[in-house]
């Protein structure tokens, strides 16, 4: 049985990114503890000073597929280039022509723009491989294909 998969961010700001990629990867605020109405209710309960409220938060797939995703909060900048990034396939993939993936994905594109996102660059291949290289709310690389 293969193990069950969390996907961690370290970043500066939990709650804004959290919140950025629920909305970016159709996915959800982690709902709080069984017997508490919110977040907040719950670490008032716990005793966790306010200043520690945006430490971490989690997103959730609300069909329970995918993996969860955890964001906590790091004081030290990010260095350079990602290690590891996420793909959004927004596009039908290789089973349609690539102007209609190109299509597709400048759509993705310009939603995720509008969550706050950048448009980095794009990658056309050889193969008829597209994707568009984005920037999260904190310059984390990312590809929409």
């Amino acid at each position: 049985m293969a193990f069950r998969l969390q996907v961690v961010f370290d970043c500066n700001d939990p709650s804004r990114l959290s919140k950025f990629y629920a909305e970016a990867l159709h996915y959800k605020v982690q709902d709080p503890p069984s017997g508490y109405a919110t977040w907040e209710a719950w670490l008032k309960d716990h005793k966790i000073p306010e200043e520690e409220w945006n430490s971490a938060g989690a997103i959730v797939d609300p069909e329970g597929t995918g993996p969860r995703i955890y964001f906590q909060r790091m004081d030290t900048p990010k260095l350079g280039k990602n290690r590891l990034h996420i793909d959004i396939n927004a596009s039908a993939g290789f089973k349609v022509p690539l102007d209609e993936r190109k299509r597709q994905v400048g759509n993705e594109v310009r939603r995720l723009e509008g969550l706050g996102a950048r448009k980095d660059h794009e990658l056309e291949e050889g193969r008829g491989e597209y994707c568009v290289i984005m920037l999260d709310p904190e310059g984390n690389e990312f590809c929409v294909q």
